[in-house]
């Protein structure tokens, strides 16, 4: 399977962190951090996400690269947010599933009361 980038429309989407951000591994044997083409170290963070119209919530880990400053409970803003469509075939069963990334995850602007 091709592994292409789908952007993610967030403008109806609501995100609050679940998970606080932890560095990714390679590999859970030996401990190996994951490093972006950039010598950053890729963190991953837990989000539940939220679709205002139709009230349907999902959790998803996203990765970023760099320590986002965000924290538990926290409502969030993924930017740039994609999602990697994968497939693999492990102990003869086929697997599937989307990984996400996100250029930056911020926290989300306070809302402006209307009067």
């Amino acid at each position: 399977m091709r592994n292409i980038p789908i952007p993610v429309d967030i403008t109806a989407l609501s995100f609050v962190c679940v998970s606080a951000p932890r560095p990714r591994l390679v590999s859970q044997e030996t401990g190996q951090v994951k490093i972006d083409k950039q010598g950053r170290t890729v963190f991953q963070v837990g989000l539940s996400v939220a679709d205002e119209a139709t009230g349907r919530a999902e959790i998803i880990n996203v990765n970023v690269s760099g320590d986002p400053q965000v924290t538990l409970g926290q409502i969030v803003t993924p930017v740039g947010l994609i999602g990697f469509p994968w497939e693999q075939i492990r102990d003869g069963e086929k697997r599937w599933g989307i990984a996400y990334r996100a250029a930056s995850i911020v926290p989300a602007a306070p809302s402006v009361a209307v009067a």
